[in-house]
């Protein structure tokens, strides 16, 4: 068995991108300064719901103001599109206008574009601008938007409702609920969150008048799809029209992956004014003015067998699309749906979908997306279930999970696991929790007043199917090796990531290997990155593309050194004949190549029909201060199946990060809007809480992987993983000990310790009278 390459898959290679970073050497958006600029503000509606009139006749006379555009200035331009339809009874969705005209539907809808040559003179073009507003009746949150006589958002949608579909056969699920044993019922609210990436978003936009040509620099997920849809759909101008450079991306979640309207505002203002213009939000703007994510409200059933098992599901799920739809809105609660059934052999399902429009900002995917909503539900309700028929949570998990000799196993909602042991992850899991003694440490914590809890959560999730994904990869003169490839890293680590993938073939140290993204001259296509599809997609692209050129490679060498190309090996950028020193270089194969140059690149494109299944166990072990209501998090456990794990250390900061991202939502994270007038209430983080490195637990992370059968590498992908599992594991682990000590069943999150607190008194208030 040959040795592993050092630098190659399954290695812990240090980030090779950290070195210029944390020397603060990156270069984000912001960081682009063109020799001319000019600075752009928007102005938002203060309303969640009103008619307006604009007047900026003062404004645009004030000194150093460029240009003021209103909805009448941009009238040629499309609206922004939604790219998700149903495939029966495909709906028509609303308009989604660059600047909103006469009506404004949330706080912070904008309604003005301000271009000044600073920033401070473009706020008091603002503050100049005069609106007249008529404020309208608003409603926020679903469960509101949907009663009878709620003010409606859009007239061609009665009720406030988009779609109301269903997923799976009602008529076998209603049958399944009949001749049940017994039958466990949760109703449960994801509540809304903020993206909180670090680089808040912005963008630049050069116009070249003689080529009539933009370029925007912009911190997104992906530089193709931005540039489509804004010159196809926005502009309304061929894409060759113009370059989106993407340079360093500081955090995305997803939420950085779609077009917003500032980009095209910034295109309008620079081909008018002949001028580079530039814009960057504030963290008020990041949160009026990006999309939003979670915001489910959900009702489960479960149907029981006497002996636990599971015998049908349903599901009345209602998501929040704000007052827009953004690019993927509708689909994340559709999508998701199909994820409900989670890790179990549930041969029959139901689930009710209802996409609701509110007066809030529009919601889309959010790390996950959708995928984590399905796992908070089908965990928390295979809790109930246990508490139902009185068994404990790993029990009926085992008496239910999908077996491995059931693979592939289609579910009721059509997806087909290719690959698992579910059983063996959630039974290490336990070990590595000293489930067993869990009791002992009941008994200990009571001594100091305080109660605890244990909470699991086995999810699964799906991966990869984002479409095909191309890689090029080319000897450079020099001798190094670099990758083109249109995913795009927004702190994921790609750069090191795919130099793995090279050096696995070639063995290249990751400094001769040089991965180049977000650059639509120099990359043909792309697909960002989002769904956790750079490395299930992009590296199998880069993998068959390295393979194929070192196929090349050995063949110009093969002349070179007068033998056969199957005699040759690549190792440290040599090709070598096996078992001698007859051997030539890369940089001496790139001189030599002349009218072979060709065969110094080679391009590969994989796309995943089926997508991947990523899988895992998370425990979580709380104890809860019932004189306050704090939560603390004493133990973390995670075993996670990735297929194949490409860097060990990557890995597990993915699924710590995502973990305290779940961890945040669980305990404290919420975005809250007056129920009486749509008033964004948690604006600032002053209002908003995120979580800190005192409120996250020392992870215990391990894998079991059982490789994946569709994808070439056997990765299932692991990006968003950490974010599915924590936010039920917690929960339950809250609910566990509220449950052993007051027989409370439920609490919603954030479990914030106002929640704790008051969910224990109104018990004890109960129980006192």
């Amino acid at each position: 068995m040959a040795a592993p390459i050092k630098f190659g898959v399954g290695q812990s290679v240090l980030r090779k991108e950290d070195d210029a970073l944390i020397r603060g050497k990156g270069r984000y958006t912001d960081d682009h300064i063109p020799s001319v600029g000019l600075h752009a503000l928007l102005l938002r509606s203060p309303h969640a719901h009103a008619k307006f009139t604009v007047n900026a006749a003062r404004a645009r006379g004030l000194p150093g103001v460029a240009l003021i555009l209103t909805a009448e200035d941009i009238a040629d331009l499309g609206d922004l599109p939604c790219l998700f339809n149903l495939e029966v009874n495909p709906f028509t969705g609303p308009p989604y206008p660059i600047l909103a005209k006469d009506e404004v539907r949330h706080v912070g809808d904008t309604i003005a574009f301000v271009v000044a040559e600073t920033v401070d003179r473009a706020r008091d073009a603002i503050e100049a601008i005069e609106v007249d507003w008529a404020p309208l009746p608003a409603v926020a949150g679903v469960v509101n938007a949907v009663k009878p006589g709620a003010p409606q958002v859009w007239p061609d949608h009665p009720g406030n409702v988009l779609f109301d579909v269903p997923v799976g056969d009602r008529k076998a699920t209603d049958e399944a609920f009949a001749k049940a044993h017994a039958v466990a019922e949760i109703s449960i609210v994801n509540p809304r969150v903020v993206a909180s990436f670090m680089e808040t978003r912005a963008a630049i936009c050069e116009y070249d008048a003689k080529r009539d040509h933009f370029t925007l620099t912009v911190g997104s997920q992906g530089s193709h799809r931005l540039r489509d849809i804004l010159c196809q759909n926005v502009l309304k101008i061929p894409v060759e029209k113009m370059r989106v450079i993407c340079p360093d991306v500081g955090g995305g979640f997803g939420t950085k992956l779609f077009p917003y309207r500032e980009y095209a505002l910034l295109a309008v203002a620079a081909r008018r004014l002949k001028k580079t213009v530039r814009w960057a939000a504030d963290r008020s703007e990041h949160f009026m003015g990006d999309a939003q994510g979670r915001d489910n409200v959900t009702t489960a059933k479960m149907a029981l067998a006497a002996d636990g098992k599971f015998l049908a599901m349903d599901v009345d799920l209602m998501g929040d699309m704000g007052g827009y739809l953004s690019t993927f809105g509708p689909y994340i609660p559709h999508g998701g749906a199909g994820m409900l059934p989670g890790l179990y052999d549930i041969q029959t399902f139901h689930c009710r979908v209802r996409t609701v429009f509110t007066h809030t900002v529009p919601v889309d995917a959010y790390r996950g997306a959708g995928r984590p909503e399905a796992a908070y539900v089908i965990e928390r309700l295979v809790d109930a279930c246990a508490r139902k028929v009185d068994m404990t949570p790993d029990a009926i998990r085992r008496r239910n999970f999908i077996t491995p000799r059931a693979m592939p196993y289609k579910t009721a909602t059509g997806k087909i696991y290719d690959s698992g042991d579910f059983n063996a992850h959630l039974k290490r899991a336990m070990d590595v929790a000293n489930w067993k003694e869990f009791p002992k440490r009941v008994r200990l914590a009571k001594k100091h007043d305080l109660i605890r809890g244990i909470g699991l959560a086995s999810y699964v999730e799906v991966c990869g199917t984002m479409g095909e994904e191309t890689a090029n990869v080319r000897i450079d003169p020099n001798g190094d090796v670099t990758v083109l490839i249109g995913t795009q890293s927004s702190g994921q680590g790609h750069q090191t990531a795919y130099a793995q993938l090279v050096a696995e073939q070639f063995g290249l140290p990751p400094e001769r290997v040089h991965i180049h993204q977000g650059d639509t001259d120099e990359i043909a296509t792309g697909l960002g990155t989002g769904g956790s599809a750079s490395i299930p997609s992009g590296g199998v692209s880069v993998e068959r593309a390295t393979r194929a050129l070192g196929a090349q490679l050995k063949e110009l060498a093969a002349e070179v050194l007068e033998t056969s190309a199957g005699d040759l090996e690549i190792d440290r950028g040599v090709v070598r004949v096996v078992g001698t020193d007859r051997s030539i270089g890369f940089v001496e194969l790139a001189r030599r190549a002349g009218s072979d140059a060709a065969k110094l690149n080679a391009s590969a494109t994989f796309a995943s029909a089926d997508g991947t299944y990523p899988n895992g166990t998370h425990i979580a072990e709380v104890e809860i201060d019932p004189a306050t209501g704090i939560v603390k998090i004493v133990n973390y456990v995670i075993v996670d199946d990735f297929g194949v794990t490409l860097n060990p250390l990557l890995l597990a900061g993915q699924v710590h990060g995502g973990a305290m991202q779940g961890i945040g939502q669980a305990l404290m994270e919420q975005v809250v809007y007056s129920a009486s007038d749509g008033q964004l209430v948690t604006g600032t983080y002053m209002d908003y809480a995120l979580p800190r490195a005192a409120d996250g637990p020392s992870f215990v992370f391990e894998t079991h992987n059982v490789p994946c059968k569709t994808n070439p590498l056997g990765v299932k992908g692991a990006g968003e993983a950490g974010a599915i599992g924590s936010c039920p594991a917690v929960v339950n682990a809250i609910v566990d000990g509220l449950w052993r000590e007051y027989k409370i069943d439920h609490i919603d999150m954030p479990a914030t310790p106002e929640r704790v607190w008051i969910a224990i008194r109104e018990h004890q208030r109960r129980h006192s009278l």
